[in-house]
């Protein structure tokens, strides 16, 4: 499997355990892994054999942009379900940082894993 990553991926999303903490859209930081098969991409040079990442980051912003999340853990999960359901991608791994939140911490965040659900013959 191939593997295509879209690094410090900054996006504004309204996220927080405390509801005065979602009031207004704080900065969050994604780092993430997609894979895919770019075997024809590779021997191509075609976009239309591979992954768009401009459309999968403007995706990203657009659903963030538009949903409120209490924990990391649901925006992690989120952001997975919606490449592997929208972009066909065979894995997804994404690191979500929630920088500068408690006093002398650099981020706080999770990274979590999901596959494509395969399909049964």
């Amino acid at each position: 499997m191939d593997i295509i990553f879209l690094e410090q991926v900054k996006v504004q999303t309204k996220l927080g355990v405390p509801a005065w903490e979602r009031m207004l859209a704080q900065t969050i930081i994604l780092d993430i892994e997609i894979g895919y098969d770019l075997s024809n991409a590779c021997k191509s040079d075609a976009i239309a054999d591979t992954l768009d990442y401009g459309a999968v980051v403007e995706r990203i912003r657009d659903t963030l942009n538009t949903h409120s999340f209490q924990l990391v853990e649901a925006l992690a999960e989120h952001v997975c379900q919606l490449i592997l359901a929208d972009f066909g991608a065979l894995r997804v791994k994404i690191k979500v940082a929630k920088p500068g939140i408690l006093p002398e911490l650099k981020a706080l965040g999770v990274t979590i894993e999901r596959e494509a659900v395969k399909q049964k013959v």
